[in-house]
């Protein structure tokens, strides 16, 4: 991985997939704060870990980062991002150039099972099709991140929750 910095090539972080993964939930590309730490959604005030705190009931917020993934992996959750490099200076989206898209073949070959996409905000979302054309229902969602002040946690939670729609699972 490279620091951040204008010009300078940034390469994503690997699926957290397994082969009974269900529900894919991709991001655009992981933010400053995530890949300094290596972990999805690494920003404090970024709402993703408290929004798959309460459509789980677990408390995931509290968690160290590899329990999180293996509570969202024991559920038939996976993470990635529809990026899998690409060019930026800090972590808005829209300073994103020359973006490399991840192969969604390079998933499915993880996590055969793989039914569905959900994408967190407007950029994974522009990418959609290419899931879609891979065989997967999409869906979206308003983006976790704190940058997204446009809707309350209440209306974020209620449409994360219809998508995930998890009922009848473990």
């Amino acid at each position: 991985m490279q620091t951040a910095g204008a010009g300078r090539r940034q390469v994503g972080l690997a699926p957290v997939v397994h082969a009974h993964t269900r529900v894919l939930i991709l991001g655009s590309f992981p933010g400053a704060a995530s890949l300094a730490a290596q972990r999805y959604y690494a920003h404090p005030q970024n709402h993703f870990w408290f929004l798959l705190s309460a459509i789980l009931n677990e408390p995931l917020i509290h968690w160290p980062y590899a329990l999180r993934c293996e509570r969202l992996l024991a559920r038939g959750i996976g993470l990635w991002d529809v990026l899998g490099a690409c060019q930026r200076e800090g972590s808005l989206d829209s300073a994103i150039e020359a973006g490399e898209p991840n192969d969604p073949a390079a998933v499915l070959g993880m996590a055969p099972r793989l039914e569905r996409a959900c994408f967190n905000g407007a950029f994974a979302q522009a990418h959609l099709h290419v899931w879609a054309d891979a065989g997967l229902q999409v869906l979206s969602v308003p983006s976790s991140s704190p940058a997204n002040a446009g809707h309350r946690f209440d209306h974020k939670l209620a449409v994360w929750r219809a998508a995930l729609h998890l009922e009848g699972r473990p």
